[in-house]
Formats: structure tokens, sequence, C-alpha cells
């Protein structure tokens, strides 16, 4: 995966960029945490090779605790179908949200997450390019660990090779969990990865980052990398890339913390 991730960053080498780095006054400038109201929303976003339905345990228990829960659907296509998908689910809400993104999803929330319903994000082992800068190129400097291991078809879609999807996704799932995960996996178009994206939401928005500490779909070095650089608030997780769907409470703990800390203006 890493040397086709790799590729598409070496396509915009070449191109101005902004800094990857978030500065200590760029965070400061997010507002205190005084919240005038509270957040009952989630907005759930999937990433690649997945569909929406991994988020069922987090949903069941967030609805459980009182929020109003909506998972988005990627379509996978391209960084602006996907980005599109999550605003229509923001556009339907009543009031704010903690947005939260799962791997791929983490680029959707980033760009997304701009949107004036968003209150706070929630990183789920995801990624978290800045402004200008494209999801290949989060990779750069690190080395992905064996386990993942990908295939992309004629027409430029990647999938997860089967043989290797437990391994690589969903270690800690139970069998049959990862063979219907397997045989049902949603493909990305690889271009997305190449895509600048023009906002990030976590410059203005307070950010948790849930890490899991087995994941072999990234390098747990590139994961607290990306939280540290944009100030995320960081939980481990004993469990694998697929901890969306496998750690279900301790993701939506993360959440409901979120939930109880930012800060909401009355409009």
């Amino acid at each position: 995966m890493l040397r086709t991730i790799l590729a598409l960053a070496a396509a915009v080498a070449s191109s101005a960029l902004v800094s990857s780095a978030a500065s200590a006054q760029d965070r400061s400038a997010v507002p205190a945490v005084t919240a005038t109201a509270p957040v009952k929303n989630v907005v759930l976003v999937h990433g690649a090779f997945a569909d929406g339905s991994g988020w069922r345990g987090v949903y069941e228990n967030l609805v459980r605790r009182g929020y109003r829960v909506t998972i988005v659907q990627n379509p996978l296509t391209s960084l602006a179908d996907d980005v599109a998908a999550t605003r229509r689910a923001l556009d339907r809400i009543d009031g704010s949200a903690i947005l939260v993104g799962h791997s791929w999803g983490g680029t959707v929330i980033t760009e997304a997450g701009v949107h004036p319903k968003v209150a706070g994000l929630v990183y789920v082992s995801a990624l978290s390019p800045d402004a200008g800068e494209t999801t290949a190129q989060q990779y750069e400097g690190f080395t992905s660990p064996p386990e993942f291991q990908l295939e992309t078809s004629a027409d430029g879609f990647g999938f997860v090779k089967p043989e290797a999807f437990e391994a690589g996704f969903a270690a800690d799932a139970s069998d049959s969990d990862a063979a219907f995960m397997r045989d049902s996996q949603v493909p990305i178009a690889m271009t997305s990865f190449g895509t600048k994206l023009q906002n990030a939401a976590w410059r203005t928005r307070p950010s948790w980052a849930v890490i899991a500490i087995d994941d072999k779909a990234f390098q747990i070095a590139m994961l607290r990398k990306m939280a540290a650089k944009i100030g995320a608030r960081t939980v481990d997780v004993k469990a694998s890339h697929a901890v969306f769907m496998t750690q279900p409470k301790a993701v939506a703990d993360v959440i409901d913390t979120a939930a109880k800390q930012v800060s909401v203006k009355r409009g």
C-alpha cells in the first residue's frame, strides 16, 4: 500500500504546500470549552474498504446515552463525493454535532468539518492532512506494516487483498465478522489519496484521536505524529484497524467525552 500511496504523493511533490505542523498559536485560537448548550448529535464517517454498518456497536452505545446518531455512507469515489455525502448528513441534523471519522474518514472530516454545525472532531485511527496537503503525503517517512496489502483494479479502485484482510484490517474481529467485512468491502478510488484538501477543520475545532495500538493499516508512529500535529487529545485502545467495530464502547467513550467538553455558542 505504501508504494501506491507514495506514488500519488510524488505526483504533487513539487506543489507549494501549507505547512503540516500546527503551531501552538494556531491551536490556541480554538475557543475555550465553555459549553452553553449540550451537543447531542454525532455523525459517523467510515473509511475505505468498509461501509457504515461497521459503526453499529458505536451507534447503539451512543443512542443508549441519549445521542442522536447519523451514519454517513461514503461512495468512496472521490474526496469531493465523500465530503458532499458528509455535508448532506450535517445539513439534515438539528443542532451542533461531533463529527467522527475512521481511517480515510479522517481526511473526509478534516475537509467537511468546517461545516457550521460541527463543534468537535474525533479521529479514530484516522488520517488528518492539513489544507494544501494530500492524504498520500501523510505516509511519507513511514513504512506500512506488511500485513496490510492492497490490490488495484483496472479502473483504479483499491481493495484489501482477500487473503490479507483479517490480518491487515480486522485481526481482533471474529473469523466470521472478518470474513463478512472482507467479502462486503467497498473499494476506494485510489486517486482520492492524491487530492489536495482545501480546509483543515482541526485548526478551528477541538479534536480527539483514538489510536488503535495493534493497527496494521498504519504504522503507530504515523498515527501519533498526526495526532500531535493537530493537537488532539489522544486515547490508546488495544485493537486492530477495525477498532470502530471491535471496540465500540471505547470509541463511544471518547465521542461522549468530546461532546461534553466542546464549546457551543448560541447563534
